[in-house]
């Protein structure tokens, strides 16, 4: 990703952090807000991250995953009723139901990426109606589980949600986590940790192994790759698995991390926002998670600026409406897709089927 591009992302961030700096400096050491912007950004930007890591997989393989909101979505769910039911059901303690619920949620967005496979690789379905499907089908199954289990006459649980385990807890980070002031960047749970870590493990898979250069040529010209033994379906499939399952993980952060509890939509489309940051980032890991990063701030302003509305000068008056303040990620998100910043280019093969020469 080009500097162009880092130094957009370096002026947004700091145009936000400076704008809640300046508000309630009066109140809080400028220092101890930025310390507290960089930790929710963080935390905040984890969803986006693993969504924009998913579609990384997928895309740099050929196929376009329009289904990482529904994947999210699902596994938001799944994992949510699979750590109350190992809690209120089964007996087991809050940290292992938890656990549970993060496995389910990442063999859930697995599955949906499988049928997103199924439908993109083996059928060749136009894979933005796949994707599609995949979202409606998220939506329609979460909304009517959630009523049938919780909330519909005859429910299963008699129209009251079982007492959920909680979230995550906290990761103290030995030395960086005791570092005053900015110590709170460095305490943070453990889907948000493992962003972090996926982020790194992902660049070195796609751009220094075997199997990455594999991935890499299927998304680029199939039929070469096809001609020197590489199995273009299986491996457009084994990553479009993969990124469904770090979807899935996404999806967990919402219900067992951030709120022990589930909501209809409450992806809120930081699946599509996942996808801008991916674009923005040139479908690399470290492009996407710096451009995830920006979205992360902007949550970042809205959350923080709460803090101090009553501080908030009558000439910035706007900033009082929290309406106008929370459409800044999907105002960055539809600067981003025009271009303004820069072209990007996709895999040359990304979102066209293959076909082996004896079937066509």
């Amino acid at each position: 990703m080009g500097f162009r591009r880092y130094g957009f992302i370096a002026a947004v961030v700091s145009v936000l952090v400076a704008v809640v700096a300046l508000v309630g400096a009066s109140r809080v050491p400028p220092l101890t807000i930025v310390a507290s912007m960089a930790a929710t950004t963080l935390a905040v930007a984890t969803p986006l991250t693993l969504g924009a890591l998913s579609g990384v997989f997928c895309e740099r393989a050929g196929v376009v995953n329009l289904g990482i909101e529904g994947m999210m979505l699902s596994a938001a769910f799944s994992g949510w009723f699979a750590s109350i039911y190992a809690s209120s059901v089964l007996g087991a303690p809050a940290l292992p139901s938890l656990l549970v619920g993060v496995v389910v949620a990442i063999a859930t967005g697995a599955a949906l990426a499988l049928l997103l496979a199924a439908l993109a690789v083996t059928f060749a379905v136009d894979q933005i109606l796949a994707g599609t499907v995949v979202n409606l089908l998220a939506v329609g199954m979460t909304g009517f589980f959630n009523r049938q289990l919780f909330f519909g006459p005859g429910s299963a649980f008699g129209g009251q949600v079982p007492h959920a385990p909680g979230v995550l807890p906290r990761i103290h980070l030995p030395l960086l986590a005791d570092i005053p002031v900015v110590g709170p960047v460095f305490e943070q749970q453990p889907i948000a940790l493992a962003a972090i870590a996926l982020v790194g493990l992902s660049h070195l898979v796609l751009f220094r192994t075997r199997w990455g250069l594999r991935a890499r040529a299927v998304g680029e010209h199939p039929r070469a790759a096809a001609t020197v033994g590489i199995d273009v379906a299986r491996v457009r499939y084994a990553n479009v698995v993969i990124g469904g399952a770090i979807a899935g993980l996404g999806g967990a952060y919402f219900t067992l991390e951030s709120v022990p509890s589930f909501e209809p939509m409450m992806t809120n489309g930081r699946g599509f926002i996942a996808l801008a940051a991916m674009i923005f980032g040139d479908w690399t890991p470290m492009g996407s998670w710096a451009a995830a990063l920006v979205f992360g701030a902007a949550q970042a302003f809205q959350i923080n600026l709460q803090l101090f509305r009553d501080l908030i000068p009558p000439s910035w008056g706007f900033l009082q409406q929290s309406s106008v303040v929370g459409l800044v990620p999907y105002l960055l998100t539809l600067l981003i897709l025009t271009g303004v910043i820069g072209k990007t280019t996709p895999p040359a093969a990304d979102g066209v089927p293959y076909e082996p020469e004896g079937r066509r």
